[in-house]
């Protein structure tokens, strides 16, 4: 290779290489404004999160912070989380922008419907843990206490303000997570790396993956781990149906073009 191609292969990667830096520049900027604009609303954010907590122990529901700088900084952490999901769509269509060139005409109608469905996935996680898991899990919780009575001390749930941003914080995102499963799946599905068979029958195996990543992402009680669970195996199912949907629109096509006789 001569000097002049050594050049000539420099350029496009330099090119794309400084593209790359605008995007990210880009969805850093998104990021960094969506925090100044959540931490600004930090307390109304955080009274949003508290919303399952107040459901349950009515309205004289007290959290304490043991700390003079805790509250703070839980503060900074809710406008962190806060604006890293409503950031999403920004940075996913800065790094689709990016890759999009690179792909064909029949790629990018493929890809494009995962970029909207991968937060609309995440949304549904975080509404079940919002109105369903973290109201029964506190319910259990609170159920624990004990009333002072003779010979028995009493016993009362005071939680902590970053304690309770951290258990729903850990909900949310382990529920998120799990449910982009259909997203990765379906995709996996459509490229050809998996097929409906191959789903079926690694199904055990999926199975017993699904209540140890259950384990692993929620708190260590057994409540939680079976309400990541249950929808988990509930979406393999569905990835299942999806991806043999998939087979039936190539085999289709193909069956159709096949000449007779």
């Amino acid at each position: 290779m001569t000097d002049a191609d050594i050049e000539a292969t420099k350029a496009p990667l330099i090119d794309h290489l400084i593209e790359l830096r605008a995007r990210l520049i880009k969805a850093l900027l998104a990021f960094l404004v969506m925090f100044v604009v959540c931490f600004f609303f930090a307390k109304d954010i955080y009274n949003i999160l508290l919303a399952p907590y107040q459901h349950v122990a009515g309205p004289d529901a007290t959290l304490i912070y043991t700390a003079p700088q805790e509250y703070f900084f839980t503060q900074i952490r809710v406008a962190i989380f806060a604006a890293a999901f409503l950031s999403c769509p920004i940075v996913f269509s800065q790094l689709y922008a990016f890759v999009a060139p690179g792909l064909y005409r029949h790629e990018r109608r493929a890809f494009a419907p995962y970029l909207v469905a991968t937060p609309v996935f995440f949304a549904l996680g975080a509404l079940l843990v919002y109105f369903i898991v973290m109201p029964n899990l506190l319910h259990f919780f609170i159920g624990m206490q004990q009333a002072k009575e003779p010979g028995r001390a009493q016993i009362e749930l005071l939680p902590r303000v970053s304690e309770y941003l951290s258990l729903i914080m850990t909900l949310i995102f382990a529920f998120g997570i799990t449910f982009q499963l259909p997203v990765v799946i379906t995709l996996l599905g459509q490229v050809g790396i998996i097929d409906q068979a191959f789903l079926r029958d690694k199904r055990r195996y999926a199975i017993v993956l699904v209540f140890v990543i259950s384990a692993v992402l929620t708190p260590p009680d057994i409540f939680s781990m079976l309400a990541l669970a249950a929808p988990a195996l509930l979406l393999y199912e569905l990835s299942i149906l999806a991806v043999g949907l998939f087979d039936k629109k190539e085999t289709a096509p193909s069956a159709s073009g096949t000449p007779a006789g």
